[in-house]
């Protein structure tokens, strides 16, 4: 089933829909999707990751490390998806926001002000801004809370795996 995905990335701010073809599916099913992938456009630190769809929670939670393999942080993208059964396709919309949990804890949310202007310009729907500002306050309770680990553990998980077969991180 895996090999067969085909995932898609839209943005709102910059307008684009891509294909994420050079990602390697490590896991999926009805409620998770697990990827390996590098940046697709090369950034002076950001290298490569993995990344975890939470689909009905709203939020992927991607592991990001720099060009040495270090961690940078943990991103997290407050989304929304359709499926395409006869595609056997999933796009991802980015609602705009995102949080950051940096290797010392520290928690940032950014790009608020993107959603505000998206709203403005009519580029989101009201419910889209209603899900991205929910979905942000669930992630941010479950972190708070101390739980954000439970969301980790799928990535450490996979990461793990992936290693264990012989593919390094790099691949």
């Amino acid at each position: 089933m895996n090999d067969e995905i085909r995932l898609y990335r839209k943005r709102i701010i910059p307008e684009e829909c891509l294909l994420l073809d050079e990602d390697h599916i490590l896991y999926a099913d009805r409620e998770i999707i697990i990827t390996k992938w590098h940046t697709i456009r090369p950034k002076k630190t950001l290298h490569h990751g993995y990344s975890c769809y939470f689909m009905e929670r709203g939020y992927k939670v991607s592991k990001f490390y720099d060009h040495e393999n270090n961690l940078i942080s943990w991103y997290c993208d407050i989304i929304e998806y359709e499926y395409n059964e006869k595609e056997n396709s999933y796009v991802f919309t980015d609602l705009l926001v995102d949080v950051i949990v940096y290797p010392d804890g520290f928690v940032r949310v950014v790009d608020l002000d993107e959603l505000a202007d998206a709203a403005r310009d009519h580029k989101i729907t009201e419910e889209q801004m209603q899900h991205a500002l929910r979905r942000t306050d669930k992630l941010l309770s479950v972190i708070y809370k101390g739980a954000f680990g439970k969301l980790q553990q799928y990535i450490e998980d996979a990461e793990a795996q992936d290693q264990d077969a012989g593919v390094s991180a790099y691949f």
